[in-house]
Formats: structure tokens, sequence, C-alpha cells
């Protein structure tokens, strides 16, 4: 492709509203362009490493024994109503009417129509398992789209569903999804880690995220320093510390805090450690309040506290409950008393702890040395915070450390939760009905174009990783004023594409400076500048993406050079 024909419009000046550097270069490299909140337009050269990536995934998915189709965007609510996630989805669906009043969404994702879809055609266990997938374009209604394509409303997925017999076969069908993503992931040359994580609305009961390191990663993740564990730190499993608990300490005493409300607000007024403190935190889970207790310096975790509830909504309680439930403005409710709440549940972590603080459920007041089980009962301990550096590993005892992370791919094992909903039975081999056992797999396309970006700049512009470039070769005439030169080049890149290299020819009547900024800043792997004074030499120079290094190279050696490199 000849610059002066490819569309790739680009900026010098950051857009003001990019926040993240895969943001900023895509729309400066001229790979995209903002249509509206996190909706944009994809320019030629993000075509091209989308289809890459598309491309990789097809082959992994088809390798891996799963089968293409194309589902409607457009999804009637009737298959939402029947496996009840219509009113449970939340303002993220986008609801719509058509002109005979029919209600319809426009789909965040596909588990209702696949369903559907198997319901009508499947019947016998001679057809399973049956894994099917797609590549399509899904619109959620993000509250605060934000970071570019990291957290936009419309974005390319590729989403598969698979069917089986029986748990045991469906758990080959995961583990043959898990071991495809790792194979894409690997291609599309990420580093990344594979984790544990909690199943969110989809359901189900196992689930792991494929998660890009990058330190930009909106995901709070750790992983064992000792073995291959590693978990969202929502998902993340702590076992109750083994300590002797201490004798009793010294009698409760109350003590005035003006205005200190926050941990770090008293523990700084007292001069204590926030290890010695227990935050109460009034929830109302499903319209009923508790008191949750974590350690000072931990923080709660909302996914599993829903689930120790057993709860589908939990949040902190208003102004007004907290006041109704403690007695006390917010910031002052503690155990000590405590009845405005149905329950009282704690973290491990506060199991026996000796000479806490604690709020008094009064203004301006804590309680000093205070005791668990003298001062205050909890009727149940549980796993209730977020995994912190220095934790210790579940699996193997060995410490926890933390990343930050770009998820990219989710596995989901959801069990009969669809298939029993809306009735997608099969006949065993008895002729007995049951219900198909399923996995839904995804990946997030134009995610992993930015988690690439991400994971791979400089201050020049994008790094890409060879096999997701959108060109591999960028071939720079440096004067074009100059006939041998424009010639060199042009024989150069003939010769390259018509050995299958995609090569771009900047042949643009532009000084040298701005051709060097546009190839670095679009990210091609490999850079040939020609010159007129190293062509007297029978020289070009040769520079790779992400180095410095500038290696003069003989015209006669060019072609086998290229080859190898990318080889």
């Amino acid at each position: 492709m000849r610059m002066t024909r490819l569309h790739a419009p680009t900026l010098k000046e950051t857009p003001k509203d990019a926040e993240v550097v895969s943001h900023q270069l895509l729309v400066r490299g001229g790979y995209i362009r903002k249509l509206a909140a996190g909706i944009y337009d994809f320019l030629p050269l993000a075509q091209r490493v989308l289809h890459k990536i598309s491309r990789i995934v097809r082959e992994e998915m088809d390798r891996a024994g799963a089968q293409e189709v194309l589902l409607p965007a457009v999804q009637p609510a009737e298959i939402w109503q029947e496996s009840g996630r219509w009113s449970k989805y939340g303002p993220e669906l986008l609801r719509m009417n058509d002109r005979k009043g029919g209600e319809f969404c426009l789909g965040p994702t596909h588990e209702e129509v696949i369903v559907d879809l198997v319901r009508r055609d499947v019947r016998s266990w001679r057809s399973l398992p049956l894994n099917l997938y797609q590549i399509q374009t899904k619109f959620r209604d993000e509250i605060r789209p934000r970071a570019g394509l990291m957290r936009g409303r419309e974005f390319i997925m590729k989403d598969a569903y698979s069917f089986d017999v029986d748990e045991a076969a469906a758990n080959e069908s995961y583990d043959a999804m898990f071991e495809a993503y790792q194979r894409i992931f690997r291609r599309c040359g990420l580093d990344f880690r594979p984790v544990e994580a909690d199943t969110g609305a989809i359901g189900g009961s196992r689930s792991h995220e494929f998660q890009v390191l990058a330190d930009s990663g909106e995901d709070a993740i750790v992983g064992c320093t000792a073995c291959d564990y590693a978990a969202n730190v929502e998902q993340a499993e702590l076992e109750p510390a083994q300590r002797e608990v201490a004798p009793a300490g010294p009698a409760l005493e109350t003590v005035e805090t003006p205005d200190k409300r926050t941990i770090a607000e008293v523990s700084e007024f007292l001069g204590l450690d926030a290890t010695r403190f227990v935050k109460t935190l009034i929830v109302d889970a499903d319209g009923t309040l508790h008191a949750i207790l974590v350690r000072g310096d931990h923080d709660l975790n909302e996914i599993k506290l829903a689930k120790v509830l057993g709860a589908d909504a939990v949040r902190l309680a208003d102004d007004a409950q907290v006041v109704a439930a403690t007695g006390a403005p917010v910031g002052f409710a503690g155990p000590v008393g405590l009845k405005g709440v149905e329950s009282i549940i704690a973290d491990h972590a506060v199991r026996g702890l000796r000479d806490a603080v604690v709020g008094a459920n009064a203004a301006d007041a804590h309680h000093m040395h205070v005791d668990e089980g003298r001062d205050f009962r909890v009727a149940r301990f549980a796993d209730l915070r977020l995994a912190v550096d220095g934790d210790p590993c579940p699996r193997c005892g060995g410490a926890l450390k933390g990343y930050r992370g770009i998820e990219v791919g989710h596995v989901f094992f959801l069990g009969t939760k669809y298939s029993e909903a809306m009735r997608c039975n099969y006949l065993d081999e008895s002729g007995r009905e049951r219900p198909m056992v399923m996995g839904c797999y995804g990946i997030g396309v134009t995610r992993i174009m930015a988690a690439a970006i991400e994971q791979n700049h400089d201050d020049r512009g994008i790094v890409w990783p060879r096999a997701i470039a959108p060109y591999q070769v960028a071939v720079l005439p440096l004067q074009m004023n100059k006939t041998d030169v424009v010639e060199a080049a042009e024989s150069i890149y003939t010769r390259l594409s018509d050995a299958g290299i995609e090569t771009l020819l900047d042949d643009r009547n532009e000084r040298a400076g701005a051709k060097f900024a546009d190839a670095e800043l679009i990210g091609a792997p490999l850079r040939i500048a020609i010159g007129g004074r190293g062509l007297r030499e029978g020289i070009v120079e040769l520079k790779v993406r992400g180095g410095d290094a500038v290696e003069k190279i003989p015209l006669e050696r060019l072609h086998d050079e290229i080859r190898s490199r990318l080889a």
C-alpha cells in the first residue's frame, strides 16, 4: 500500500479526551475516530489489525472443533424473559421497541439466542458435543465509557457456546477452550495470565479471565510467586489465618474523635496503625440491612459478600439507612451494642482481634480496647475482603503478588443455568429428556488491539507484535526529488509485495523527519530508509521498531534479510 493512497490521517497532537496510551496512539496513528461516547469508526489500518486478530481466533477455534455462525444483533425480549435476565441485566442492556410495539434489545451477549437456536435443531445425544462461535459487534450501554476501546459501548467480540451431555463432557469442552485461548493470545504476541474470576451477570460456576499484564490495566489481579495460581482480587480465595487468640485486653473505653470519620483520619488522630481498627460497613442486601466487619487496612469485596448472603444485589446503605440502623452519622458505625441490623458478619481477619478500635454508634466518638467475642459477637465469619500483596496463596501457601491487567478473554462453565430455564434439552441413550450442559467463551477482538498497544509502545508510538501489525515493513524514500532514490524504493516495495510481505511505501512528498515520525507512530515492525548517499554506497538503513539501532544492509542482501527477520 502507498501512503498517498492510504486513508490514515495521523495527528501530531494528543486528543484531549484520550486517557490511556492505546486511545491516544490509535487516534494519533489514524486507526480510529470517535463517533459518539464509546463508539468508534475503524479506519483501514485498524481493520487490518482486527482482521489479523480475527483470523488467529478463527484458526484456533476451528482447530478446537468449534463451528462459526452469525447471529442477529437485535434480540427479542421474549427469550431474555425466558432466561430471567430481562429484568436483571440492568441499564447496560439497550432496550427498544419496533413499530408494532414489540420489545427488543441490542445484544450485549448471545446466550439466549444460541440456546434458542440449538433447542430447535438439536434433539439427540448423538448431535453432542456441539460448539458454535461467532465474531460480531456487541453493544453494552456503559454509564461511563472510557479508555477508548478498552471500555467502549460498541465493540467486536468473539463469543462461543458449547453444549454437552453431562458435566464431565462439558468440563472437557471448557478445558479445550482454555487451551485454545492460550494459543490465541500467544500467537497475538501478548504477555498474559489466566486468572480465576467471578462469573458476573452471565452466571455459572467455573470461570477464568485472560488478563494482559499492563500498568494501565483497570483490573487488579494477584498471582502466586511460588506456583501458577492467579485470580482477580475479587475472586482470590483467602484462608483464615492460623494464629493464637491473645488474652482479653483492657476494658472498653470511649474516646472523642471530633469530625474524624475515615480509618485514615481516626488512625492519625489516635496515633494507631490501621491494623488495629475494624471497619463497620452497613450494607443493603436485597432490602435487608447487615453490618459487615473488615479489618481497618482491608477492603470489602462486595462480590464475595453477595455470595455469602445469597443476595442478587449488595450496596452500601445510604445516609438515612445508616442513621436509622446505628443512631449516628456515617463514619461512626460500630458493632458494639448494634441492634438495627439483621446480622453482623465479619471477615476472617476480625476473628479474635484484641484491643481494637471501632465506631461508637455516636457522633464524633469511637471505642478503644475492643475485643471480638467479649464486647461484640459475630453471627458468621467468612472470606469477605479483597486480596492484597503478601497474602498467602490458597493453593501452596506462597506469597501473592499484585498486578494490573486488561481482560481480553473470559471463559465460563455455565452448567444448566440457561438450558433449564429455556428448556434446551436432548434425549439420552435411554430416551429420557435431559438439559444440555453449557459453557460460554468470550474474546474482546477490539480490546486485544488496545491491550497490545498498552503493552507494546514507546514515546514515539506503537510497537506492534508482528503477528497483528497492519504492515510488516515500511519503506521510506527520504528524497522524493531524486530519481535513483524513488526508483530504488519502488523496486524494493514491488519485490517485497510480490513475495507476499505486507509493505507500506511512504511515497508522500514529505520531509524525512515526518516520514520517520509517522512510521514510528504507526508501528510497522521493520523500517527501511533509502537515501541518496546510502545508494551510492550500495546500502539502505534497516531499523527494528522498538529498538534504537540502525543497521546498514547491502541492497543485494536486503530481500533475504527481511525474510529472515520476519520468519
